[in-house]
């Protein structure tokens, strides 16, 4: 048992990354990842007595915890006293970020909320990827995500570090691999070994494992340039990748990194396929001769007599190979995510279709494959919503999601006034709070949607012709009659963004077809005001160049030329900065092609309601049929609602 006074409490509470006070006469933390039990108590441990103590000892067993002992803890905090208490110093480790979030400020004086807290994790793989083999990241900037993933309970850092454009481990047996000449992007970049290890140890200090990750046979182009191999079947390939696998092994001990990751997805050319003895020969050399665990991801390349990889699941053609264990990424890749709908996605992602981990069932990771060339490496952060991501994985992950719905509300929020409606809510609340308060200065692209509804009627047959227009720009009314249909507007939807028809086919509110679609709602403001608005009619996925495209020319909104009025007022489209440009465009950044890292549009705002209308043009071939309109302010570089805004729907 260890005993800490108040000294060493404020000590652990000033240095650590989500230290921030919350002032409000009764505070309720807005926890996340939120405990598995929590009773709230009227008591608070203030932290300005020096003679009151915080208490930390390893027990044990935790009554009532039921599952992940080894990551569970028991945390009591009253008037006089903080107890904290766990079968490990892991454990330990995830109480003590519960702790940080418990603080509060009241006349001056800082505070302790009381509560009573058993926890522990519903997955016992609870992971963050990164891509560093396509983009490389400096050091530094990789910490600050790992900082991050510790504060939310992570407990997987799985580290992607070979691709075609680049092998950026450094190989001292092969130091070819790291030349300029065999990378395609940032020539020259890749992690020294002592970086590695300092990698591993930043983790290993957070309770986070790292998962290394050579991706082979497929995605080897820097591999092979470097080696001099036409095909991954060459004879000299085995002996080259078993003394790779013998160095990475080399650079922390099993008990630090028990895990290897060998890729073998989405191996699409002859030359790529591997030698019948070559993944037989690596599950060997990690597993018998390593005594490591192999992951691999499926869909991937069969191993014969492999009936001991875990398989990480990738796609919805992934699904578990029979009496494996695996881990599920097939719903969470952030580089294919709008900011708005995409966390709806990861709070309703029910990590492998389950309540809980069991014995097959080990968990997520929540990925980053940022596949086109970036400017500069914080892009990637700015990019994505990967703050915002990890946060909302972090609840999936560690709470679990016990509702089993399905893929129902992976594309759409449940009906406004349900359960599950309220629950997100709820959740959506705790996630502004620490976007105000842990976040400031680093890209955190969410705010409150569950206010906005939105009426949509269409889709109107259009001929083809994505520049008709039809009545409904000039007069409002229940219901059209054009040509020989009816149309009525359905809904009220709720959601900033709405995804008409999902492009991965979730369920959402329309069927797949083309013509012309009209959204409406009213915003209400107190006061006549110009403000920023996200507006957007197209994701553009990080990933596959500008997928979906052409990307729009100027004075487009997108290539199925949409519109958006306000008042009556067409709202300019963006001058974009690279406007025009193919589909298959990955070698080209990007600058400002999705709302939420471009400045927002202006819009004046009149006392009163006022009147959105969007026109929303479908093709046949319109990859993301969606659209985004959400008031916003920048406050100090971080984006926020305008406050005092009210939505309805209801047509007048």
């Amino acid at each position: 048992m260890s005993r800490l006074h108040f000294q060493s409490l404020i000590g652990l509470i000033v240095i650590g990354l989500l230290f921030a006070c919350q002032t409000e006469k009764d505070f309720t933390p807005a926890l996340i990842p939120m405990p598995q039990q929590v009773e709230w108590r009227s008591q608070q441990f203030n932290l300005a007595d020096s003679s009151q103590c915080f208490v930390q000892r390893i027990v044990p067993r935790i009554p009532g915890v039921q599952l992940n002992n080894n990551e569970a803890y028991r945390l009591s905090v009253s008037a006089d006293s903080v107890i904290l208490e766990a079968t490990s110093e892991i454990g330990i480790y995830r109480g003590l970020q519960t702790v940080k979030q418990l603080v509060f400020e009241k006349n001056g004086k800082r505070y302790l909320k009381g509560c009573a807290i058993i926890d522990w994790p519903a997955f016992r793989i609870r992971g963050f990827m990164q891509d560093v083999g396509r983009n490389f990241q400096p050091i530094d900037m990789l910490k600050e995500q790992i900082d991050v993933l510790a504060a939310y309970k992570y407990n997987v850092f799985h580290f992607h570090m070979t691709e075609n454009p680049g092998w950026r481990l450094e190989s001292k047996i092969y130091p070819q691999l790291n030349a300029a000449e065999s990378m395609t992007r940032e020539k020259g970049k890749f992690y020294t070994q002592e970086d590695f290890k300092e990698l591993v140890a930043y983790c290993q200090e957070r309770k986070i494992t790292l998962i290394p990750e050579f991706d082979i046979p497929g995605h080897s182009a820097a591999f092979r340039k470097a080696m001099g191999f036409e095909t991954m079947s060459d004879p000299r390939v085995q002996p080259v990748l078993i003394n790779l696998v013998d160095e990475l092994c080399s650079l922390a001990p099993a008990e630090v990194m028990p895990y290897i990751h060998l890729g073998t997805d989405e191996v699409w050319h002859d030359y790529e396929r591997p030698a019948p003895t070559l993944l037989p020969a690596l599950l060997e050399r990690v597993t018998q001769h390593h005594g490591r665990e192999l992951i691999v991801w499926r869909p991937g390349q069969h191993i014969e007599g492999d009936s001991v990889s875990i398989t990480q699941l990738w796609s919805s053609n992934g699904h578990p190979k029979p009496g494996h264990r695996y881990i599920d990424c097939r719903l969470n890749y952030v580089n294919h995510l709008d900011p708005l709908s995409g966390i709806t996605q990861l709070y309703f992602d029910r990590i492998n279709g389950a309540a809980h981990g069991d014995s097959l069932r080990m968990g997520g990771i929540f990925c980053c494959w940022n596949d086109n060339n970036v400017d500069e490496a914080y892009d990637i952060l700015v990019q994505n919503p990967v703050y915002p991501g990890i946060v909302t994985y972090a609840e999936t992950s560690w709470t679990g999601q016990k509702a089993d719905f399905g893929e129902n509300y992976l594309a759409k929020l449940p009906e406004k006034g349900s359960e599950l409606f309220n629950e997100f809510s709820a959740f959506e609340e705790r996630l502004i709070e620490h976007r105000d308060k842990y976040f400031q200065g680093k890209p955190f692209p969410y705010v409150k949607q569950t206010n906005t509804e939105w009426k949509v009627l269409g889709p109107i047959a259009n001929g083809g012709d994505i520049n008709a227009a039809f009545s409904v720009e000039d007069t409002l009314q229940e219901t059209y009659q054009i040509d020989t249909a009816t149309y009525t507007w359905h809904g009220p939807f709720v959601g900033g963004t709405i995804q008409l028809t999902h492009y991965f086919g979730y369920p959402s509110y329309f069927p797949r077809e083309e013509g012309t679609y009209y959204a409406y709602t009213q915003i209400w403001s107190p006061q006549e005001q110009t403000v920023g608005a996200w507006i957007g009619f197209h994701d553009w996925s990080r990933s596959a160049g500008r997928r979906g495209g052409p990307f729009p020319r100027n004075g487009e909104w997108h290539n199925t030329h949409p519109k958006a009025w306000l008042n009556g007022e067409l709202i300019a489209a963006p001058k974009w900065n690279k406007p025009g440009l193919a589909s298959n465009t990955e070698e080209i950044p990007f600058t400002d092609e999705n709302y939420f890292f471009r400045k927002p549009a202006s819009i004046h705002l009149k006392k009163g309601w006022n009147k959105v209308l969007l026109k929303i043009p479908v093709k046949k071939d319109t990859w993301k049929r969606m659209f985004t309109f959400v008031p916003v302010q920048d406050e100090n570089g971080t984006i926020k609602e305008v406050e005092g805004l009210k939505f309805s729907a209801e047509i007048k």
